[in-house]
């Protein structure tokens, strides 16, 4: 009998290329959630009777335009009828400025031809009544503008004064930066060169009298309450040759050197063969009288003479 052939099973289906990717497969084929599906089905079966999103988002940004555009329309008118306005007080406001600008003007004319005046007249009157020294009453009290040989004395901060850290003999909480020409110097040299000699003298065109003051004012040295810049120019008039040696020889001339030796303050000086000096710039008179015999004491010791 012959063997029957063994009985083979159908074949296996071929598996799909793509087997091996089932959780991308399932992504691709189910892009959008159940339930998201869901809630839009739901939306698009309540809103079916009403009006469309889309439509409803454009009709209110219309309306957000046209309220915009009234908004800006109302301040345009507004500003339209306020310009004229606004522009008369503005001028107004220019025209009174102006105004006040010259009656100050003309005000401070007037005060400096009055103190002009004045100045003229106490001049004259210490010329007048000088009596026989009236000349030297004159030229130590200003009233009269002086030249002839004298000297040049010319003085300035140091150039890296503003970065001074301090330290040394100068130091002390107004004189901090070291670098610096301070009202104390200036009075040394002043002082130095009266001492030396000097018939007059004048700072940067101020002519000093027997009671002119230098002082501070913050960083700021005045004379006579008039602030000065610097390089500090301090014209001196007198012999020449013996100015120079006398000053050098000075306390104030050595105190000038160790200031720029030690400080790098910048200084020159120099004889000069004419010096012109102006008059002071106000003056006051005062005539001091001996006391009478007999006069009462509180009344003589006010320390204050007749003017």
């Amino acid at each position: 009998m012959p063997k029957q052939p063994p009985v083979r099973s159908a074949a296996s289906p071929t598996p799909r290329p793509d087997a091996s990717m089932s959780l991308l497969n399932n992504v691709m084929d189910h892009s959008l959630d159940d339930g998201y599906a869901e809630a839009t089905a739901r939306r698009r079966a309540e809103g079916s009777a009403g009006m469309p999103r889309s439509l409803r988002a454009k009709l209110g940004l219309a309306a957000g335009l046209v309220l915009a555009a009234v908004v800006v329309t109302v301040g345009a008118a507004q500003a339209r009828v306020t310009a004229p306005t606004v522009a008369k007080e503005r001028q107004e406001l220019i025209d009174r400025i102006d105004s006040e600008t010259s009656s100050a003007d003309a005000q401070q004319k007037k005060v400096d031809g009055l103190r002009d005046t004045v100045s003229e007249q106490q001049r004259k009157a210490l010329q007048k009544h000088g009596g026989d020294q009236g000349g030297l009453v004159a030229l130590l009290s200003g009233a009269t503008a002086v030249h002839g040989p004298g000297v040049k004395l010319v003085i300035d901060d140091a150039k890296d004064s503003e970065q001074s850290d301090g330290g040394g003999p100068r130091e002390s909480p107004g004189f901090s930066d070291t670098g610096r020409v301070r009202d104390r110097d200036m009075q040394q040299f002043v002082n130095a060169l009266w001492q030396s000699g000097a018939e007059a003298i004048a700072i940067n065109g101020q002519r000093l009298t027997a009671l002119s003051a230098i002082r501070a004012a913050g960083d700021a040295i005045l004379v006579d309450n008039r602030p000065l810049v610097p390089p500090y120019t301090v014209l001196a008039v007198g012999n020449e040759k013996h100015l120079l040696s006398e000053f050098d020889d000075s306390v104030g001339g050595q105190y000038l050197k160790v200031l720029k030796d030690s400080y790098s303050i910048r200084t020159s000086i120099s004889d000069q063969a004419d010096v012109r000096l102006p008059a002071a710039a106000s003056l006051i008179v005062r005539t001091a009288k001996p006391k009478a015999a007999g006069t009462d004491q509180g009344a003589a010791d006010t320390g204050k003479g007749t003017s």
